[in-house]
C-alpha cells in the first residue's frame, strides 16, 4: 500500500479520474476490510456507501447515523488503503450549510478526497427534495470549505430526482447547473438507467456523470459509450455481501451443511490485507 503524498496530491489524483467514456468504476464499501478486498481487486480508487457504512454500524440509511460515528469509520477505511477515498456523507451530517463546513473540514482530517451529498430529504413530513437554493448554499459551503483547507476535494452534488420520482431531465438538469454553480465538480443521478436517459443527461451536464449502477443497469461499457464519467454500485455491493450472511446462516441452521461458504475468502488472505505494513 503505497498512499499519494498529500491529501492535495490524492485529491489531483482522484480528480483526474473522472473522463468520460473511461469512466471511474467504484465498487463502494462499507469498512476497512471491504475496503481492502476492493483495493487488492484493482481500484483506482475506493467509495463508501453510506447506507452500507450505517447498517455495518447498527443504523439506518437516510441521515440516521451521526457525524462522529461516520467519519471515525471513515477514518478506519482511509487508513488502510493507498488509493484515493471518496465518502458519501449523505446531506451533509448537518442541519445547515455551516454545519456542512464542518463536516467536509472533518471529512478531509479523516483522510478522503471527495464527497457525494445529496438532494433528498428524509425527515418525515418533508418533501422529496431539498429546495434548489438551500441545497447550493450547502454545496458552496463544501466548497468553501476544502478551498481554505488548500485541498481540491471533489464535491459530487447527488440530484435525486430520479431516485425519488420528482423530476424528469429538465428538473434534473436545472438543479445539476445550479449545484454546479455553486462549486460541485460531478454530477451523480441515481436512478437514471435508462440509456436514452444517460445519453441526454450526459451531454447536458456540463460536468462529469455519475450513474448508479447494478442489477437492471446497462454494462459500464455502454455507460462508456453514453459519456458517463463515473459508475458507482452504491449499497449494492453491501446488500449482496449481506444476502450471501442470511443464504449461508439459514443453510446452516436448517440443513446442517456448509455450501454457501465454500467459496470464502481465506482467513489468511484477509487477515493479511489488514496486517500494518512492517
Amino acid at each position: 500500500m503505497t498512499k499519494q503524498n498529500t491529501p492535495r496530491d490524492r485529491a489531483l489524483a482522484f480528480r483526474a479520474l473522472h473522463v468520460p467514456g473511461r469512466p471511474l468504476v467504484l465498487a463502494n464499501v462499507w469498512d476497512a476490510v471491504s475496503a481492502r478486498v476492493v483495493e487488492e481487486a484493482g481500484a483506482a480508487a475506493v467509495a463508501t456507501t453510506s447506507a452500507g457504512l450505517a447498517w455495518a454500524l447498527g443504523a439506518a440509511d437516510g441521515d440516521r447515523l451521526g457525524r462522529d460515528r461516520a467519519l471515525a469509520a471513515l477514518a478506519r477505511i482511509t487508513g488502510v488503503v493507498g488509493v484515493p477515498v471518496t465518502a458519501d456523507i449523505e446531506s451533509g451530517y448537518a442541519e445547515d450549510a455551516a454545519g456542512v463546513a464542518d463536516t467536509v473540514r472533518a471529512v478531509l482530517a479523516a483522510g478522503a478526497v471527495g464527497v457525494n451529498i445529496e438532494d433528498a430529504l428524509h425527515a418525515e413530513g418533508a418533501g422529496p427534495l431539498r429546495a434548489v437554493a438551500e441545497q447550493a448554499e450547502r454545496i458552496a459551503a463544501a466548497r468553501e470549505a476544502a478551498d481554505a483547507a488548500g485541498v481540491p476535494l471533489f464535491v459530487n452534488a447527488r440530484v435525486d430526482t430520479f431516485l425519488r420520482g420528482a423530476g424528469d431531465v429538465d428538473l434534473t438538469l436545472e438543479r445539476a447547473a445550479a449545484y454546479r454553480a455553486a462549486g460541485a465538480d460531478g454530477i451523480f443521478v441515481p436512478g437514471a438507467v435508462d440509456p436514452g436517459i444517460v445519453k441526454v443527461l450526459a451531454d447536458g451536464v456540463e460536468a462529469p456523470l455519475n450513474i448508479l449502477a447494478g442489477p437492471g443497469a446497462p454494462p459500464v461499457a455502454e455507460l462508456a459509450a453514453l459519456g458517463v464519467a463515473r459508475v458507482s454500485t452504491g449499497s449494492s455491493l453491501a446488500a449482496a455481501a449481506h444476502a450471501l450472511v442470511r443464504r449461508a446462516a439459514r443453510e446452516l441452521l436448517d440443513a446442517g451443511t456448509y455450501g454457501a461458504l465454500e467459496d470464502g475468502l481465506a482467513y489468511g488472505e484477509l487477515n493479511a490485507l489488514v496486517t500494518p505494513e512492517r
